[in-house]
């Protein structure tokens, strides 16, 4: 199942790629940064950045001190609430999500 979606994927992307391209063209403009998420952004990407991982620390502490997060680094903090539905609750989410929201956004 796997292998045929990603052949269609492979596939889908041959046929909408540009046959050629035109240097008297404009470059194309880059898809706009999107902002960072407890729903869309990676753990990784989060303590990777010392600002967003001092967030992540002020609300889950135990979470970012556990050894183990290193397995969860590209999964998402939402994706672990259901493993963690305790610590990382919809509360807290969406604390995080405040304070991420009033940082600039990333490119």
């Amino acid at each position: 199942m796997l292998r045929k979606f990603l052949l269609a994927a492979t596939f889908a992307a041959a046929i909408t790629a540009p046959l050629s391209v035109n240097a008297a063209e404009p470059a194309a403009v880059s898809a706009p940064a999107a902002a960072l998420s407890t729903s869309t952004t990676s753990i990784g990407t989060l303590l990777d950045n010392p600002t967003t991982k001092a967030i992540v620390t002020k609300y889950l502490p135990d979470l970012v001190s556990n050894p183990q997060i290193e397995m969860a680094r590209g999964m998402t903090l939402k994706q672990i609430q259901s493993y963690s539905s305790d610590t990382v609750t919809d509360e807290v989410l969406e604390k995080i999500d405040a304070e991420l929201a009033k940082l600039p956004v990333q490119k």
